[in-house]
């Protein structure tokens, strides 16, 4: 009886236990979470409503509810847009958008497409990339015919042709919101709709309207509380005043704009919050741990076969010790051989030195080369890009386009010579960031769209989600690669399909192996050729269309996956497409990704117009760095070489030098120096057509700042000059 006592007893025990263990949560409490989520994000309390999020998500992954999912990832990507890291937002939309395709849920579709249009419409100002996710939101609204959120997102697409001079396009929209809210009287939209009216009479001239409807929107927003539409009314109604000239009443208005937006982003919210998203990003990769403890089980057992190993390596010694009486036997033989082969070997120093000249001479004139290059290089895109902004009525010109398209080919070529010389040079050497795989894909399938929609293809990415999402490696090359590969197969590919695929091989320790794959449909390659097409400077597959190029792409992607430790193979046939397929290995370290998060710095632009002096002797340059510099409301003086800059320096102050390396009298190293022995620690960007790596060291030695390759993005040279500033004052 006591027996039997016991074993119902034990069963009873531990039985709970597994049922307690295995006992998953309930989608009902999920859905609670999620509701106190989005509230505590209303109304302020960002750190609460991350964490709640937070705990919302572990659920929805642990009963694998792609719904919940999206909806708390969105919730998470909503409070990073309310705290103004848009970045972090953007990044997480993508992730909550994900896990919606998934599910054959509209509504979530709709709201994440809409707040991704918010996103690059009104923080982002990528109004035409935004407008494409609201068309999207539209599409799903009339889909599961909800007319408010239809109104929603109409407002929003209305808003952001506003905001762009759009008027005539943005009308629409108006007389369909205009029409939803004489139905619904709707009070959420009701502060912007009055704003938005407000706004489009303006623009027809018609200012008592206008005002009427802008008086209304600010009287509303106070009743309703509705603070953030209000701070926006403020500054539109401000707009229209200034442009009747009522100067005092549009600085009253705008004065009110900046202390609404001052409560509504306190800095206490935001540092407070910002502890809890961290610990939210945590948790992204703590997912990944218990697959390493796992694997570290594994290895530990392996140690115990290392007998095995070490018997044999007693039976190699053994054998090394038969093969050391046959090398003593040919020691002889082997002192004869030293002999010649010392006298060969002063013929080969004799013939390496040569070889080493010419080498020597090959990089100093490919470097001559591409300076030269890249200096006219820069006038004729500057001077094209130039002509498009004053000259709106040539954008569709042909010449135009054709111009810049052929200056910029010319741009890649000089860089692949420039690329396949370093490699050879071994002057490459692979540095580590953190990076996500399934985001550098998506970079290079946005980056060559203009090539899969002249082409008519579409592009397929496929990431095995035991990928960690956090990797480090030089993502830089990594994507230099694929970039290659991508823009091949769009190339030779018409009407058809490219994928992108990316599948997890195995784990040893923090390194993982991951095979990518990049397949099309296109035209194929011959069995014969496969042999030839990582050779510099060969080109297959041009009998009936030219498809350009210079014959540098798979050779650079070759050499590069060298450098990885790693092979690509080929498998093609004609008239059914191409795959490449390499393997390589990424770390995946929490504790260094864990650093580099923290680390990250928000480039917060400045409204503070500075002052530039450019010191550059080529005068097209001098004209295109100069407007370039103009158009973003910065002050800017030209000089045309570096005693100039010496004189104007000793009169007058500037935030931040613009300089030219290669200039006559005094190159920009020396004027650099010079300007740092006076006392001067005023930052300087080299703006130069050399090679950055050529010039590193000299550039440090000289006391320069920073270095940017002409042609440059406009957006990379203020980001690098706002940093530079606004380090610069925080030390002062």
């Amino acid at each position: 009886m006591r027996v039997v006592l016991f074993i119902l007893l034990w069963f009873n025990f531990f039985g709970c236990t597994i049922i307690g263990q295995t006992k998953l949560p309930i989608k009902d409490e999920i859905h609670k979470l999620t509701s106190r989520a989005t509230k505590l994000r209303q109304s302020g309390d960002f750190e609460k409503s991350l964490l709640v999020s937070r705990l919302a998500l572990r659920k929805s992954i642990a009963i694998r509810d792609n719904a919940l999912i999206a909806e708390n990832y969105n919730n998470v990507a909503a409070n990073y847009n309310d705290l103004v890291e848009f970045d972090k937002a953007i990044f997480y939309y993508n992730k909550a958008l994900n896990y919606a395709n998934f599910t054959q849920n509209d509504t979530i579709k709709q709201r994440v497409n809409n707040n991704l249009g918010n996103v690059y419409c009104f923080e982002k100002k990528r109004y035409e990339k935004g407008i494409q996710y609201y068309r999207k939101a539209l599409q799903y609204s009339e889909k599961i015919k909800d007319s408010a959120q239809m109104a929603f997102t109409n407002l929003n697409i209305t808003w952001a042709f506003f905001d762009i001079g759009r008027f005539n396009e943005g009308e629409k929209s108006l007389k369909m919101i205009n029409s939803y809210y004489q139905k619904h009287h709707n009070d959420l939209i009701i502060v912007i709709l009055n704003m938005l009216n407000g706004m489009y009479y303006n623009f027809k001239n018609q200012d008592e309207q206008a005002k009427l409807y802008f008086e209304e929107a600010i009287r509303l927003g106070k009743k309703l509380n509705e603070k953030s539409d209000l701070s926006f009314s403020h500054l539109e109604y401000s707009k229209f005043l200034l442009k009747r000239k009522e100067y005092k009443k549009a600085y009253e208005n705008l004065e009110l704009y900046t202390k609404l937006n001052d409560e509504i982003y306190a800095e206490e919210k935001l540092e407070k919050a910002n502890v809890q998203g961290i610990n939210l990003e945590l948790d992204e990769y703590k997912r990944t741990i218990d697959k390493i403890e796992n694997e570290k089980v594994l290895q530990y057992q392996s140690l115990k076969k290392s007998r095995i190993i070490v018997l044999l390596f007693i039976i190699a010694i053994f054998v090394l010790l038969l093969f050391l009486n046959s090398l003593i036997k040919n020691n002889k033989f082997r002192l004869k051989a030293n002999a010649d082969l010392m006298a060969a070997n002063k013929e080969l120093i004799i013939a390496n030195q040569k070889a080493e000249e010419s080498s020597i001479l090959k990089t100093q004139f490919v470097s001559t080369i591409s300076h030269e290059l890249r200096t006219p290089l820069y006038g004729v895109v500057g001077i094209a890009d130039l002509l498009l902004e004053e000259h709106k009525e040539l954008a569709s010109s042909p010449h135009l386009n054709s111009l810049k398209f052929s200056a910029r080919y010319l741009l890649s070529l000089v860089n692949d010579i420039l690329q396949i010389n370093k490699i050879e040079e071994n002057k490459i050497i692979l540095e580590n960031f953190t990076f996500n795989l399934a985001d550098e894909f998506y970079m290079i399938k946005n980056s060559l769209s203009f090539i899969s929609q002249k082409n008519n293809n579409d592009v397929h990415i496929k990431v095995d989600p035991s990928i960690p999402e956090s990797l480090i490696g030089d993502k830089l090359r990594f994507a230099q690669i694929l970039m290659n590969l991508v823009s091949n197969a769009l190339k030779f590919t018409k009407n058809g399909e490219v994928y992108i695929v990316a599948k997890q091989l195995e784990v040893q320790g923090k390194m993982h192996s991951i095979e990518i794959k990049v397949a099309d449909t296109g035209i194929g390659i011959a069995p014969l050729d496969q042999e030839k097409i990582f050779d510099k400077f060969v080109q297959v597959g041009r009998k009936e269309v030219d498809y350009q190029g210079t014959g540098l792409g798979l050779p650079i992607v070759k050499r590069l996956l060298e450098l990885f430790g790693s092979e690509i193979t080929v498998e093609s046939q004609i008239g059914k497409g191409t795959t490449f397929t390499f393997c390589i290995n990424f770390e995946c370290n929490e504790v260094r990704t864990i650093e580099i998060i923290n680390n990250i710095q928000i480039d917060l632009t400045s409204s503070q117009v500075f002052n530039v002096l450019i010191v550059e002797d080529n005068r097209i340059n001098q004209l295109i760095t100069k407007k370039i510099i103009e158009k973003n409301n910065y002050s800017c003086v030209v000089v045309d070489d570096g005693f100039k800059a010496l004189e104007i320096l000793e009169k007058e102050e500037f935030d931040v030098i613009l300089m030219d390396i290669n200039m006559p009298l005094m190159n920009g190293f020396e004027t650099s120096r010079r300007i740092r022995e006076k006392g001067m620690e005023t930052p300087i960007i080299a703006l130069t057509a050399f090679d950055k790596n050529e010039i590193s060291e000299e550039a440090i030695r000289s006391g320069i700042n920073d270095i940017i390759i002409k042609p440059f993005e406009a957006i990379q040279l203020f980001k690098i000059i706002n940093c530079l500033i606004l380090k610069t004052k925080s030390v002062v």
